[in-house]
């Protein structure tokens, strides 16, 4: 059975393991997850992530959940805000701040799938994928 929107997937397999502590969380590889996963984990919210090669057809995306000293969540939200019903885009000077700078907005550019700053900064746009704080 195809999915319609393996990305918000992807987000709630992360925010629900989030929710219990897991150190780890895996879901079906895809090149888009993967950029994504390499986001966060450039913007300090994972550890690592790994494309686990599988005997199967659809290979898998293992990311490795980060906890600070005190064992809280870095992840405290992860919303999808682009979704296939309702396409959100925005020009490099439109793209929302998350928590006044706090968090961050993962966008799907022309440059590449790309964090809010970097938009700003290439002064490129394009669609908000999701937000993270």
């Amino acid at each position: 059975m195809s999915m319609s929107d393996p990305l918000a997937d992807m987000l709630t397999r992360i925010r629900n393991a989030v929710m219990v502590h897991l150190p780890t969380v895996d879901m079906p590889y895809s090149k888009m997850k993967a950029e994504v996963a390499r986001i966060l984990k450039q913007e300090g919210y994972v550890d690592d992530y790994q494309k686990i090669e599988t005997q199967s057809a659809q290979d898998t995306l293992r990311i490795v959940l980060k906890a600070n000293s005190h064992a809280d969540k870095v992840i405290s939200g992860i919303k999808r805000i682009s979704k296939p019903g309702r396409r959100i885009y925005a020009r490099h000077d439109e793209i929302p701040k998350v928590l006044s700078g706090l968090g961050i907005s993962i966008l799907s550019t022309s440059a590449g799938i790309i964090t809010d700053h970097e938009a700003r900064s290439r002064s490129v746009g394009g669609e908000i994928l999701c937000q993270v704080w």
